[in-house]
């Protein structure tokens, strides 16, 4: 997969490659802590293929279902 997440560049071969790779954004301007403060990331769920957290279990329930005919 030549891959990445939304703004780095990276640009995916298929949609099942983006599963299980959720974009995070800092938010250290957001949250107004101190320089020294520690690193706080928030994932972005909406960016993934199917808009939800759900979208590794779904291709896990679809893989097991082939697997198993």
């Amino acid at each position: 997969m030549a891959a990445s997440a939304a703004g780095t560049g990276i640009v995916a071969s298929s949609l099942l490659d983006l599963i299980g790779n959720t974009p995070l954004v800092r938010l250290g301007r957001t949250l107004d802590l101190p320089e020294a403060a520690p690193l706080v990331l928030a994932k972005v769920e909406y960016l993934n293929p199917g808009g939800s957290v759900k979208d590794r279990i779904g291709i896990a329930m679809i893989e097991a279902a082939e697997r198993e005919g």
